[in-house]
């Protein structure tokens, strides 16, 4: 095989740095996809209407109870070839691996790679346009994933009347990889088929928390800010669970949060809604962890004090040269040092008569 690294090989290290550390794993949400597994496979073998056993789902059979024994030894998860760790990210898409990347033949890898592209080529299809207007709101987003693949959510849903409201969505899947972008595809079905329902704001985090509790397995959540921009500078958000936006006044910058759960944690989970006025040339900026959290070479976050320093200090900037500033010293503070995590950040900024830009 050859020395370079695959891409599918330095995507897997990068987002499960962790894996590599432990001898052996013992995730709670992968044994329940075992047990799940085997619990089907049971159900299938004793069915009356099967002539005879199958000696594929037997075989099948035998390496789920093989993973849980694993398990109970502590050495699930090991590759059997050089019994370091094999990629966590690998084992939540498929339980049953017992080769790390590195151990795959060539062939595999090329298949795994074309996976990983055609997974990023449908993520990247379902982002909105990084720039939207409606009536006098002014919305950019930067999107910056650490790999492939992202488990960061963004997306902007513009109304079907020119009169009604802009509904923004920005959050963070628990997790990262392939897992992760399965399920911020998920999310992004779910809320463009409930935005148009008409449900108030808290009711439709509360639906949409129901139907995320209900379609997937436990330990799966999500952290996110659903808002919507009205005509007159109003702007009602909902979190779930998320990082406090900031709200960037000629005043000041203050945080406005309206905090409950993380979806998918209690399927009778209820939240409430803030609201807020923005004035002309006012912004409400939403980001996720991977900016707050971003380190510099001492190990040291970033924080959201800097972001808010930073942001205070362009007040009435137009949203794409706001959003452009925050990142750049985001990057400029972790010194060139490998992004760790997803970073997304969108600015839902009020237009005012005359806006600054650094190109006047």
């Amino acid at each position: 095989m050859p020395e370079t690294d695959s891409t599918a090989t330095r995507m897997a290290r990068s987002s499960d740095v962790e894996a590599k550390e432990m001898n052996g794993v013992s995730d709670p949400y992968i044994r329940e996809q075992l047990e799940k597994r085997r619990k089907e496979l049971n159900a299938v073998l004793a069915s009356p209407v099967a002539a005879a056993p199958s000696a594929t789902l037997m075989e099948l059979l035998g390496e789920v109870d093989s993973a849980l024994h694993r398990m109970d030894e502590g050495t699930y998860g090991i590759c059997t070839t050089c019994h370091e760790s094999v990629e966590k990210d690998r084992l939540l898409n498929d339980p049953l691996v017992r080769l790390c990347l590195d151990h795959l033949t060539s062939d595999e890898q090329r298949a795994l790679e074309r996976d990983l592209e055609l997974a990023a080529r449908v993520q990247r299809g379902l982002l909105p346009r990084t720039d939207v207007r409606h009536g006098d709101w002014r919305v950019h987003y930067q999107y910056k994933p650490a790999g492939m693949v992202s488990g960061d959510y963004c997306d902007l849903i513009p109304p079907a009347a020119e009169d009604g409201e802009l509904v923004f969505l920005l959050g963070d899947v628990a997790g990262k990889g392939v897992a992760a972008s399965l399920l911020m595809t998920h999310l992004h079905a779910m809320f463009r088929s409930l935005a148009g329902v008409g449900l108030t704001l808290d009711k439709l985090l509360e639906m949409a928390n129901s139907v995320f509790c209900q379609s997937t397995i436990a330990g799966q959540y999500a952290t996110l800010i659903c808002g919507r921009a009205g005509q007159r500078g109003e702007i009602e958000f909902g979190s779930a669970g998320h990082l406090a936006a900031l709200l960037i006044a000629k005043d000041g910058v203050r945080q406005v949060c309206s905090t409950g759960v993380p979806l998918g944690m209690f399927s009778t989970s209820r939240y409430t809604v803030q609201r807020v006025r923005l004035e002309r040339g006012d912004s409400l900026l939403l980001y996720t962890d991977g900016i707050s959290e971003a380190v510099n070479a001492s190990g040291a976050e970033y924080g959201a004090g800097r972001l808010s320093n930073i942001a205070g200090e362009r007040h009435g900037w137009v949203p794409q040269e706001l959003a452009a500033a925050c990142m750049k010293d985001v990057q400029s503070y972790s010194s060139g040092r490998k992004q760790a995590d997803d970073q997304t950040l969108m600015v839902v900024h009020r237009a005012d008569t005359v806006e600054l830009s650094l190109n006047d």
